[in-house]
């Protein structure tokens, strides 16, 4: 007799009803917002700024202190009409909701689900970064990251990874009572939208009614679709350049790329062709573009172990290494509204109150925006930005009038401060020491070497370079030897010929685009020679030419060639480039 096995077939139900679930929950937008020190003004501020009716989950992660009970969800409660909870094992996220983690415990999402897990003792995982992770992989596009207040770096690598599925991100801006976690973010090159939170809360709103931007292809981010040659995003170049005199097509792309897609997000034109059409129609939007290309995000003591490194061993050696009458010379290029070249100040002058000879120092601060330079130069500051500066320099150095705090005369008179083209404009020369944080980030290669090989030719030949923590002199070595790793500080190596600046060659080709305002004038006298005899020229020329400045018909330098340091110095005073004017320029024969 034989046996008949039935064989039964594997249900399908339970897959089906995962798969339900799974699509369900990717049907609305998981904001994850992460925080520290500083944390709870923040998101308060940010939540009661959002209505009820978002049509968004949001989870919010901040560091507790894992032996005491945590009263987030009481207190958010009284900000917010949406639903506060503290999130349990595998709870099911609903949109118009907002779970809270629990105190000793660290999150992860799956299909849907917040998953609990126990706080692993003495391990390197960030409770931050595992959740947007965790939300990158499984709801792709359908991710709001946001970074607020906080110290060290939690949350940069889980943007990113929100940023490469294709979601939006932001970073709380200098409002941040601690900014060490935001500002890690956005040096990293991972943030699109750099606000307060009540300005946060505001582009949620405005993405909850006209939506998200969406990814066109699937695994690729929007930035990544357009090729970085196409020819209206070289068309969009050149109208920036003619009207501003400053070339972006040197900077990084996805970072271009991204502010791009915002302006037009927020100009509701959906392909680059029709944003280049709007920027010659619309009076006022390549100064809007412009503004927003330039990221000016800084902050006073930006990096607080780095300048007590600065304080307590480097700038005490370069004081003592300069003999009687001698100036300590600094170049802060791309200072923004002044605060790194004001904290170096004022490191300086604590440093030199107790010596009874004082060591002169100029310090030169120079950046693209003349807007951040007006502003650097009037040295005023909000309370808010005054937040990680130390209480006796306050006191020692500020003066408040109404709500805002203003620089002494002791330390502005240090301080020069001028618009400048690192890319273009000739640099300033026999510098001790160069701070040039967070700049390089934001370049592509071949500008990076361009910017290397000024900042070499700028600096004495013991002078030194400062970069920020997320970048490095790569395949600039031949150019500068490493002094300290952990704190991105570099020696000048000499020269073994005559120092040189590189030239940029244009990333497209220059036409007679109509302006719509007057044209800049033309600050390069390279003349992008057709044929080999002018190459070969204009190459011997570069390399052989004693040394000298071009200037144009108003005496203003445009270029310098060869050594010129050896001829030409800067003066204490307002800054010029002007080789006439009085007090401006020392020609020393």
């Amino acid at each position: 007799m034989k046996s008949v096995i039935k064989i039964k077939k594997p249900s399908t139900k339970k897959k089906f009803s995962s798969i339900s679930r799974l699509t369900k929950a990717k049907s609305f937008t998981v904001v994850a917002i992460g925080a520290s020190v500083g944390g709870l003004e923040a998101i308060t501020d940010l939540l009661k700024n959002l209505p009820a009716d978002t049509g968004m989950a949001f989870i919010y992660v901040q560091h507790l202190n894992p032996n005491h009970k945590s009263f987030l969800t009481s207190i958010l409660s009284k900000v917010t009409k949406m639903k506060v909870q503290e999130i349990e094992n595998m709870a099911h996220m609903a949109p118009n909701n907002v779970y809270v983690i629990p105190n000793n415990k660290i999150i992860k999402v799956t299909d849907g689900h917040i998953k609990l897990l126990p706080r692993p003792q003495n391990s390197s995982i960030i409770s931050i970064d595992l959740l947007f992770s965790s939300l990158a992989k499984t709801h792709k596009e359908n991710v709001v990251g946001i970074i607020l207040s906080g110290n060290a770096s939690d949350g940069t690598k889980g943007l990113e990874a929100i940023k490469d599925a294709g979601g939006i991100t932001f970073a709380q801006d200098d409002s941040a009572q601690a900014s060490s976690m935001p500002q890690s973010a956005i040096d990293f090159g991972v943030v699109d939208f750099i606000l307060s939170p009540k300005k946060i809360a505001q582009e949620l709103v405005r993405f909850s009614k006209n939506g998200f931007p969406k990814n066109e292809i699937k695994g690729k981010r929007k930035e990544d679709i357009v090729e970085d040659n196409n020819v209206d995003l070289k068309t969009i170049f050149e109208i920036l350049h003619k009207e501003t005199g400053v070339d972006f097509s040197y900077y990084k792309m996805p970072t271009i790329k991204r502010r791009l897609n915002h302006k037009m997000l927020q100009c509701g034109v959906k392909t680059i062709k029709e944003y280049g059409k709007l920027l010659l129609k619309k009076n006022n939007e390549v100064d809007e573009l412009y503004k927003d290309l330039l990221i000016n995000v800084t902050s006073f003591f930006r990096d607080a172990e780095a300048f007590a490194y600065l304080k307590t061993t480097f700038m005490p050696k370069l004081l003592k290494s300069k003999a009687a009458g001698e100036t300590v010379r600094i170049w802060v290029p791309a200072c923004s509204s002044g605060q790194e070249a004001y904290s170096l100040a004022m490191l300086i002058t604590e440093l030199q109150d107790k010596k009874t000879k004082r060591i002169p120092v100029q310090i030169f601060a120079t950046d693209l925006s003349e807007q951040a330079i007006t502003d650097a130069r009037n040295g005023e500051y909000s309370p808010e930005a005054m937040r990680s500066i130390p209480k006796k320099f306050v006191e020692r150095f500020f003066t408040k009038t109404g709500d805002k705090y203003r620089i002494v005369k002791e330390i502005r008179e240090m301080c020069v401060f001028a618009p400048h083209n690192v890319l273009r404009d000739p640099p300033f020369s026999r510098m001790d020491f160069i701070s040039c944080c967070n700049l390089l980030i934001y370049f592509g290669s071949s500008a990076q070497k361009k910017v290397f090989a000024t900042l070499h030719f700028a600096l004495n030949e013991k002078g030194h370079l400062m970069l920020g923590k997320a970048e490095s002199i790569g395949t600039s070595s031949q150019l500068f030897s490493r002094i300290s790793n952990k704190f991105k500080i570099y020696s000048r190596k000499k020269s073994t010929g005559a120092p040189k600046i590189l030239e940029l060659t244009p990333h497209f080709q220059r036409t007679n685009l109509n302006s719509k305002k007057a044209n800049f004038p033309s600050k390069s006298v390279n003349a992008n020679p057709i044929g080999i005899e002018n190459a070969i020229d204009s190459a011997l020329l570069s390399h052989y030419m004693p040394a000298c400045a071009v200037v144009n018909k108003d005496m203003d330098i445009l270029q310098f060639r060869g050594p010129v340091s050896l001829y030409l110095i800067h003066s204490a005073g307002k800054a010029s480039l002007n080789i006439l004017k009085n007090g401006t320029t020392r020609i020393c024969i």
